[in-house]
């Protein structure tokens, strides 16, 4: 099965009604991802048809958990993961693209004028110095930190009523315990990623 395909059949056991241009969206970032990745290593997965199901489906799998926010910030983002894919699927969603590595920033910026993203936004730095951005209504990670270290690092770009969601495998259970004071869990949310056997977690956080 080819990695368009892959794609298809994922977004159709997510139960996600996209729409023919989202889709064509994505197809078209799988390629650049593929294509970039050549030279700029930018994910440790080479093969296109695999980057579906780590990469694609991992991304959209939160989608029905973000709720009605209007803005979101995806710290760490590499090569657009998870908010290439959530700004794809959710165009009235602005998103903030916060990387440091202008290798990644780089390839950042060329997704977005190929893909034509007029709701994302990039800022390449590193996060605990980003300022003078708008406060968002959820900031999400996806292989970035310790959970304490996420809300240290991030904490600070919340709106009042904001919540962390940080993407990971198994339960950290430990690192929640290790939440620093202030904070605390929300929700722990599985989530079923079509095509990836591991066990993936949705970790939300809020101000206590």
């Amino acid at each position: 099965m080819s990695g368009q395909e892959r794609l298809r059949a994922g977004i159709d056991a997510l139960a996600l009604d996209l729409g023919a241009e989202a889709e064509a969206k994505l197809r078209c970032y799988l390629g650049l991802l593929a294509k970039w990745n050549r030279t700029y290593n930018l994910t440790a997965v080479r093969d296109e048809a695999e980057m579906v199901a780590v990469h694609l489906l991992d991304s959209l799998a939160v989608l029905p958990h973000l709720g009605n926010i209007s803005s979101l910030a995806d710290v760490g983002s590499g090569a657009g993961l998870p908010g290439i894919p959530l700004a794809l699927a959710r165009p009235e969603l602005q998103v903030t693209l916060i990387e440091s590595s202008h290798k990644k920033a780089s390839f950042l910026q060329q997704a977005k004028i190929e893909l034509e993203l007029a709701n994302v936004g990039i800022h390449c730095g590193r996060v605990e110095q980003a300022t003078g951005l708008p406060p968002f209504d959820a900031v999400i990670s996806r292989a970035f930190s310790e959970l304490a270290e996420f809300v240290r690092l991030a904490g600070h770009l919340l709106a009042p009523g904001g919540r962390l969601m940080a993407m990971k495998g198994l339960l950290p259970q430990g690192e929640i315990e290790r939440l620093p004071d202030g904070w605390r869990l929300a929700r722990v949310l599985p989530l079923a990623v079509p095509g990836l056997a591991a066990q993936r977690h949705l970790i939300v956080i809020e101000r206590a």
